[in-house]
């Protein structure tokens, strides 16, 4: 973790309304755009010392939310925001250093260089099912790259909420780094304002609000949206190994993860096998005692009655249909609880089928060859991720060039997402724009092309009007030249 001094508390709230927080922060955005490396380091670091000092208050507030295992918070909300910091401080100079780029012939005597400058104020809306994570990574990315930013954390999850809001009053001018509490109309009155780009995580459908509302400015975005990631499992693959994948990037945060396997394609061969396999995995991470999976301490709980009646209702429109329920089916309304639940054999017009499920019902549907389950995933809108299981490197390498997707996993899920070398983002209908590490400096940059030419005679003078013959000549032998 990233050390240092106590952040001192300054509880001020602010109480501006979200237009004048927007004016004060256009006046503060030319004397960030000149920051130094280090001053923005500066801002990093106290983000990661207030990150861990306040561990136990961020486990609480995502506790409170919906449930949240402690230990998911510490590795998916905790851990991740702390390697996205220190990523981002070990190579912050690097990144905003000038790029020298070559010359080519037909303009010797140039010299060129892009330089990176921010893009001035930014809104960064956040989603509620890691709704901690989700704010601070972009928030990370903005600061880098010398920006300031209003965040508009999710109403769904009122506690983190409340922890953000009282996080960037302890670290930051309201004038650089504020955040916005507030239902859709809050998120309404935002999107009104002429912000110089918005990053937006959330589903498929707000994802076309914000960029019909981007476009009255002409504001660019990045969309971090979602879709039906699917994991395909050849006759080859190690079915124990993958089995306890899938179960773990499905069922975590109780399936409600951007990245979360959407459904499986199993060879026919390995279907009943692999069944069995996820299972024993349930059990094992979840049902250690045999006490059933709504007494773990591991697993945790739909986010509010909304989604839980949408995800029931997802579940008996499935068995309407005639899938058939493996494992689970288990519902609770009165503390959202949602069991690990498999389903077999589910219609392909079944809702299950047709929507992002987010939430821990898992399709499983069987295939016979790689080419009839890539044309299952490429007849529907491009998924944000795509799992494959094998131990067969050409089926590998057919996969991965005949399936579209954000991002690809091969024998693991949900990990590329952890990798900060690595682009994050969708596809089409899945998002646009990348996240993370350099990806995500260069989202919230702008990349100015620079050129500089020196004084006196040029070559380019040769052509400048009037176009006479002897001009003409020169364009020739120009165009024939390069």
């Amino acid at each position: 973790m990233i050390s240092g001094p106590a952040v001192v508390p300054t509880l001020a709230p602010v109480a501006d309304s979200p237009a004048a927080l927007f004016a004060r922060q256009q006046l503060r955005a030319p004397v960030l755009r000149r920051a130094s490396a280090e001053d923005r380091a500066g801002r990093l670091r106290k983000l990661g010392q207030w990150i861990e000092q306040n561990r136990v208050a961020i486990q609480d507030a995502l506790y409170a939310d919906f449930r949240k295992p402690r230990a998911e918070t510490d590795v998916t909300e905790i851990w991740s925001s702390q390697v996205e910091i220190k990523h981002t401080l070990a190579h912050l100079k690097q990144w905003m250093r000038p790029r020298r780029v070559g010359t080519p012939m037909s303009l010797l005597g140039t010299t060129s260089w892009v330089y990176y400058e921010p893009k001035g104020v930014c809104l960064i809306v956040a989603p509620w099912n890691y709704p901690f994570y989700l704010a601070i990574d972009p928030l990370v990315s903005a600061l880098a790259a010398g920006n300031c930013c209003i965040i508009k954390p999710s109403e769904m999850t009122p506690a983190v909420a409340a922890l953000l809001s009282r996080m960037a009053r302890e670290l930051f001018d309201p004038a650089e780094v504020a955040v916005v509490e507030g239902d859709k109309d809050v998120a309404t009155e935002l999107l009104r304002l002429p912000f110089d780009h918005i990053f937006f995580t959330g589903s498929p459908v707000i994802g076309k609000v914000v960029m019909r509302a981007a476009a009255e400015h002409l504001t660019s975005v990045t969309l971090e949206l979602g879709g039906k990631s699917p994991v395909l499992i050849d006759a080859t693959a190690n079915l124990r190994d993958a089995a306890e994948k899938i179960v773990w990037g499905k069922f975590i945060n109780a399936g409600q993860t951007c990245v979360a396997p959407d459904y499986v394609l199993v060879h026919e061969s390995v279907q009943e096998r692999f069944v069995q396999e996820v299972r024993q995995a349930v059990g094992r991470f979840y049902d250690p005692q045999g006490e059933g999976v709504v007494h773990s301490d591991s697993y945790a709980r739909i986010v509010n009655k909304h989604h839980f009646a949408r995800l029931s209702g997802l579940l008996e429109d499935a068995q309407r249909e005639g899938a058939q329920v493996a494992m689970g089916g288990i519902v609770d309304g009165s503390q959202c609880f949602i069991e690990p639940t498999l389903l077999l054999g589910a219609s392909p017009e079944s809702r299950v089928m047709q929507e992002e499920i987010f939430g821990p019902l898992l399709p499983i549907q069987p295939f016979r060859t790689l080419m009839e389950a890539a044309d299952f995933v490429n007849a529907r809108p491009r998924p944000l991720a795509l799992y494959l299981f094998t131990q067969n490197a050409e089926n590998q390498r057919y996969l991965i060039q005949h399936v579209a997707a954000g991002g690809c996993c091969v024998n693991e899920t949900i990990l590329h997402l952890a990798h900060p070398e690595l682009p994050f983002g969708g596809v089409g209908n899945s998002g646009m724009g990348k996240a993370h590490g350099h990806y995500g400096f260069l989202a919230f940059s702008n990349e100015k092309a620079v050129l500089k030419q020196r004084t006196g005679r040029t070559g380019i003078k040769l052509m400048y009007p009037p176009y006479t013959s002897k001009v003409q000549k020169m364009i020739d032998w120009l165009m024939r030249l390069f």
